[in-house]
């Protein structure tokens, strides 16, 4: 784990999140307490629990972002599950459990893909290395060893080269590896040989390889591609990789991460909170809450990787809590996230900010899109002001969706750009500045600025 102090955690996400300034300062001390944890005697570690968060506020103010971010920040385990998916144990759907195998299987594709960047230097070498081969020999094939050949003490000899034979093979490969490098060989194809990808089944709402089900005992099946030296460089360094890493080392690795480093953010808590003491639907939220409830406490879950223990795992549920309340949760749900963040809805001001401030604004993110098709975008204060107000607008009059607004405002504002754009390879790159008047004409319906000067008041 990253050593960020809380207040260099908060730069961080500052770069991403406009405002919120509470939930982001409670992120990072839970997040600076796990680092602090790590460091302190092992039987003290040992009865030191996180500190598990609600977040309380509208949808699109940054609850999902502030908890991506984060684990983001310091490589850590994340899954973010919705309760509504979740069904109470008895009933057909998704039982609380999946959420930590899941969270497990993150884990090892974090890790694994760790390792694979490792190892990728010299699984590079090695796949130039074969291809190299291919292209000596593109009709070899090894035969398949006889077994009773074997058992008869036979040996497969091959055909012994002479000093000739072996100096002129040696001369091709080095001369066919230098072609490689030079990148003079990329459109020359080969045929090589991949494995077939095994069929899997649907269970619990998760996706479940047969070849896993049977313990890896079924016969992987291949089949040869005919592809260019470019593509085969992918493919032989994926497969070689794959040879250079420990798997079950990889495994031990993630579940170490997942339990003391895990993420886990429970999106629409507020939606399984039920009135006590109701029938119907509300028996179900309750018992989705239960179910929940020993995982959060902290509990052991059985995975493909072995057993799993949540006691160290963060948790931090979220919702916009409208129709329910916090004290409509169970209490020993509520006790389990004693530390609650009130999240503000977007002001006007706040919305100009995330057009400018982040580094993935979306001002940023479309000019980099149409300067695609030599469309050199800039948007002036103006434009920034009437977009902000024209977002502001439609939440107050309409269903409050927070930063997600100005993705509705961004596209309807920009459509006649973006079909246009691009018909004539040969355009030179053009400027558009897009200013307030421009705005006010382009947007329409839910999206358009009311003209209060139209209403007597």
């Amino acid at each position: 784990m990253a050593e960020l102090t809380p207040k260099e955690i908060v730069r961080e996400l500052d770069r991403y999140i406009i405002g919120q300034e509470e939930a982001k300062k409670m992120v990072a001390i839970a997040l600076r307490n796990r680092y602090r944890r790590a460091h302190v005697e092992e039987s003290m570690r040992e009865e030191i629990n996180p500190k598990n968060i609600l977040m309380i506020g509208p949808t699109g103010v940054g609850k999902t972002e502030i908890a991506r971010r984060l684990a983001k920040l310091v490589g850590a385990p994340f899954i973010k599950v919705e309760a509504t998916k979740f069904t109470e144990v008895g009933y057909v759907g998704r039982d609380v459990e999946s959420i930590i195998r899941d969270l497990v299987e993150n884990a090892v594709r974090m890790v694994r893909d760790m390792k694979i960047k490792e190892v990728q230097p010299r699984a590079q070498v090695l796949a130039d290395d074969r291809i190299v081969t291919m292209i000596l020999n593109p009709n070899e094939k090894k035969a398949a060893p006889n077994p009773l050949d074997f058992l008869l003490g036979k040996k497969n000899e091959e055909k012994a080269l002479t000093a000739e034979e072996k100096e002129n093979q040696s001369s091709q490969r080095e001369e066919l590896r230098h072609q490689l490098l030079r990148g003079e060989l990329e459109d020359r194809e080969l045929d090589i040989e991949v494995e077939e990808d095994m069929p899997s089944l649907e269970v619990g709402g998760s996706s479940i390889s047969i070849g896993d089900m049977m313990g890896g005992m079924m016969p992987k099946k291949t089949k040869i591609r005919h592809v260019k030296v470019s593509e085969a460089r992918k493919i032989l360094t994926q497969q070689e990789s794959e040879k250079l890493i420990d798997m079950d080392a990889i495994q031990e690795e993630a579940v170490r991460r997942a339990e003391n480093d895990g993420i886990v953010f429970i999106d629409e808590i507020d939606k399984i909170a039920g009135n006590q003491g109701s029938h119907g639907p509300d028996v179900s939220r309750e018992g989705v809450q239960r179910d929940i409830l020993p995982i959060v406490e902290g509990s052991v879950v059985n995975t493909k990787y072995g057993p799993v223990k949540t006691d160290f795992m963060l948790f931090i549920g979220a919702g916009a809590f409208h129709v329910a309340k916090v004290s409509d949760l169970i209490p020993e749900l509520q006790g389990r996230f004693p530390v609650h963040v009130n999240l503000k809805s977007l002001s006007q001001d706040d919305f100009k900010r995330i057009m400018t401030e982040p580094d993935n604004a979306l001002t940023r993110q479309y000019r980099a899109l149409l300067a695609v098709d030599k469309v050199m975008l800039t948007f002036d204060e103006s434009a920034i002001e009437e977009i902000a107000a024209a977002a502001c607008e439609a939440n107050e009059n309409g269903e409050d969706i927070g930063a997600r607004r100005l993705h509705a405002v961004f596209e309807q504002l920009l459509e006649d750009i973006s079909f246009n754009a691009g018909g004539d390879p040969d355009m030179p790159p053009f400027e558009l500045k897009i200013d307030g008047n421009y705005v006010k004409a382009h947007l329409s319906g839910e999206n358009a600025r009311m003209d209060m000067h139209r209403y007597i008041l």
